[in-house]
């Protein structure tokens, strides 16, 4: 628009916008937004958290659930205290305990007893001065600041019982009230309102949350008791438990502890998987501890359902009972024991049959004959001297003579001698190794020559002729072939232990059999 074009309409000159003069510096006109932004009072980040201010927001993660917790539990050992605040829901998931101590039932009479004492919510100090807590003016229409009493609230405690002896367990007690009517259990807190909080308020908060930090220690604790509870609630939020991975002897102890204390609360299904996991990651030192201890992980492997350690302590125990018996006996559920029993019986049925397949082994002639004294007597020699080994091996000591006045007693070497040389174990692994590693050639060539000299007519020694003593070793082979194929299912091992590299003692491995078997249907928790 031209300054003529002004003109004609009459505006006053102050009305009219002359252009710049060039040499002048132009001014950016920042945006609308900006320009908006400059006018107003500066806010400070939401984010930053000032020592009593108001951004502050209490713990809400395990172990202390400040805002969504509604049960509270205390733990005190020794002089130590752990506090949580957990959710009703995983606790009622993951323990019985909690599910039953916890239902409308139980809860109904606890929560009658506390209302009747505490009385209504608005019993309390309704304002306290001017202005309430978020300093809004008294006397306008505002929401509460506490959440509705409809939200049921839990507390648990450490019973030590009256007497030294007892268990300590949790119990439930009411929630204990403060001074102007509320429940002092934490709370979710209030939306802050625009205005600031008072000092005093920040104050008192971060003074509550130094507190609640206070009892979340970083490193376990060092009370046992403590630990157990504090790896029972970690397990129930998912959390692996805090238990030693490399000494296996302190963890075994650790694992032992915590499934008891789940097995009292009625959480074996949540603890039991946990604690296998542990124990699995030592791997062969496992398969070890468990050769060395059997009923100890017959009863951990029991309590944490766990079928790798359970199957392979009971392979341990039966192939050495009645040995463990005692320490099995009224400590195991009569499910357990009454399986081992009868694994046991099954395994002595077994030897039972291959032993009598050893005595009933034969040769047989050229023309498909039996061999006997009469057609073959070189064969029935080895067959002879094959079956009084085994019996020597097999059979137990003879009974000693009835004590007399005039008797000897017999001299500990004596004794000694009638023992069986070898364990069952021993013994049908020697047999299935089918090799010198009993009645070697030595041996085989001493009988030969007694026999030869027994037998002879006259009382001279007579010469047999090497031809002889290798036919004689020959069809000990053969015997000894036989007898390797009728003690092969024996000789199946189905422990996770390698028994010729992890095993203790000799070579030769354990001294029992391990070919007992579990199906899913023998685990006594299924």
């Amino acid at each position: 628009m031209t300054q003529k074009s002004l003109s004609t309409y009459d505006l006053p000159s102050h009305m009219v916008s002359y252009p710049q003069p060039a040499d002048h510096t132009l001014t950016t006109r920042r945006p609308a937004s900006v320009t908006s932004r400059s006018t107003t009072t500066r806010r400070h980040r939401s984010s930053r958290s000032q020592t009593g201010g108001a951004s502050f927001r209490p713990q809400n993660e395990f172990p202390n659930f400040a805002q969504t917790g509604d049960v509270e539990i205390v733990i005190n050992a020794e002089g130590q205290e752990k506090r949580y605040m957990l959710h009703r829901l995983i606790l009622a998931q993951c323990s019985g305990f909690f599910e039953a101590s916890t239902s409308e039932d139980w809860s109904r009479a606890q929560a009658q007893g506390v209302t009747s004492t505490v009385g209504p919510p608005s019993s309390g100090l309704a304002k306290i001065g001017e202005d309430d807590e978020y300093g809004r003016e008294a006397g306008r229409p505002t929401l509460p600041v506490a959440p509705p009493r409809d939200r049921h609230r839990w507390r648990y405690e450490l019973d030590w019982g009256n007497k030294d002896d007892e268990l300590p367990l949790l119990v439930q007690k009411p929630a204990t009230s403060s001074l102007f009517g509320g429940d002092q259990t934490y709370r979710p807190p209030a939306a802050p309102s625009k205005s600031t909080t008072t000092a005093s308020n920040g104050f008192f908060r971060s003074f509550t949350a130094m507190q609640s930090a206070a009892h979340i220690p970083h490193q376990a604790p060092d009370n046992d008791l403590i630990r157990d509870y504090d790896n029972l609630f970690r397990v129930f939020y998912n959390y692996p438990p805090n238990l030693d991975p490399l000494n296996i002897a302190e963890s075994y102890i650790q694992c032992k502890s915590l499934l008891n204390l789940a097995d009292i609360y009625d959480a074996l299904e949540v603890v039991g998987p946990r604690i296998e996991h542990h124990l699995l990651q030592f791997q062969s030192r496992l398969w070890k501890q468990i050769a060395k201890y059997p009923p100890s992980y017959l009863k951990l492997g029991y309590l944490a359902r766990s079928r790798v350690i359970f199957s392979e302590a009971l392979i341990h125990v039966v192939g050495q009972w009645p040995a463990g018996s005692n320490q099995l006996r009224n400590h195991v559920p009569e499910a357990v024991f009454d399986l081992i029993e009868d694994k046991a019986e099954e395994l002595a049925e077994r030897q039972l049959k291959t032993e009598g397949k050893l005595f009933r082994l034969t040769l047989t002639t050229p023309r498909g004959e039996r061999v006997t004294p009469m057609n073959s007597y070189l064969d029935w020699l080895a067959l002879s001297l094959f079956r009084q080994w085994v019996i020597e091996n097999t059979s137990p000591p003879p009974p000693l003579p009835p004590k007399t006045p005039n008797a000897n007693q017999p001299s500990p070497r004596t004794q000694q001698q009638n023992k069986p040389s070898v364990s069952p174990g021993h013994l049908y692994r020697l047999l299935y190794s089918a090799g010198p590693a009993y009645l070697p050639h030595d041996e085989l060539k001493r009988f030969l020559k007694s026999s030869k000299a027994f037998g002879a007519e006259s009382g001279g020694n007579p010469e047999y002729r090497r031809d002889e003593l290798k036919k004689f070793e020959r069809r000990m082979d053969e015997v000894k072939l036989m007898a390797k194929e009728i003690v092969r299912p024996l000789m199946k091992s189905y422990l996770e232990l390698d028994l010729g590299r992890d095993s203790p003692g000799t070579g030769m491995g354990l001294g029992y059999l391990t070919c007992t078997r579990l199906e899913d249907a023998d685990f006594p928790w299924d």
